[in-house]
């Protein structure tokens, strides 16, 4: 679902036969859980997804639906980066492979192919806003642009209770942050990627932080005013 399906098989597609047999984890607040889940069920693997306790309910049933028997749910953590480190634990204890959300070339691969798809169905754009999380999807996509739409520029967008991406440039690395606003769920994150943080720092020309009110406004207005 969404575009985290295509970081999701991409890299699990590509691992080993050997080493796939074994199983695979993720740990993901929704979208990246269903790309895993789904993956799964194409590849007739099992697959363990750690989801943070505090994941919506619509969320967990999609993740079912689209793993179906190949698939076990925990729930564990008021955060991401809670669940992440017991997922990571789980797959180095039990010889499985961990499939990060973001943060792996093969993620970042993935995820990028939105950008041939745009470009196809847009001959020249001016400006691309891309939403950030832990930054799979901005590297990506921005890695794709600066070799074929060199002319675009790159906008991140984050949510103001959690600019993690916003943070690590300000410091020059990835950092913690001490707390976040869990409300954009699927982009709350307390720290990015240490792989796609500099690709993200090449190819982003600004950052803006939206308000979580301002988002929840938007949410409503969409399904009022357009059905969606």
């Amino acid at each position: 679902r969404s575009y985290k399906i295509r970081g999701a098989y991409h890299m699990i597609q590509s691992l080993p036969m050997e080493t796939r047999s074994h199983g695979v984890v993720c740990a993901s607040a929704g979208n990246h859980a269903q790309g895993v889940a789904y993956s799964c069920n194409l590849l007739k693997l099992y697959g363990k997804i750690y989801m943070p306790e505090v994941t919506p309910k619509q969320k967990i049933n999609q993740v079912r639906m689209f793993g179906g028997e190949f698939i076990e749910i925990r729930l564990v953590g008021d955060t991401f980066d809670e669940c992440q480190k017991e997922a990571i634990d789980y797959a180095n204890t039990n010889k499985m492979s961990f499939i990060p959300p973001f943060d792996h070339n093969k993620i970042m691969e993935g995820q990028g192919t939105v950008a041939k798809e745009i470009l196809f169905e847009l001959d020249r754009i001016d400006y691309l806003f891309l939403p950030i999380g832990g930054g799979g999807l901005c590297a990506g996509v921005g890695t794709y642009f600066k070799i074929h739409s060199p002319q675009t520029k790159i906008i991140g967008a984050e949510p103001m209770g959690a600019p993690s991406m916003k943070e690590a440039f300000h410091s020059g690395k990835p950092i913690v942050l001490e707390k976040i606003d869990k409300f954009v769920d699927g982009a709350a994150v307390k720290k990015v990627g240490e792989f796609t943080f500099p690709i993200c720092q090449s190819v982003l020309h600004d950052l803006c932080l939206v308000p979580e009110g301002k988002v929840c406004t938007t949410i409503l207005n969409l399904y009022n005013l357009d059905a969606i």
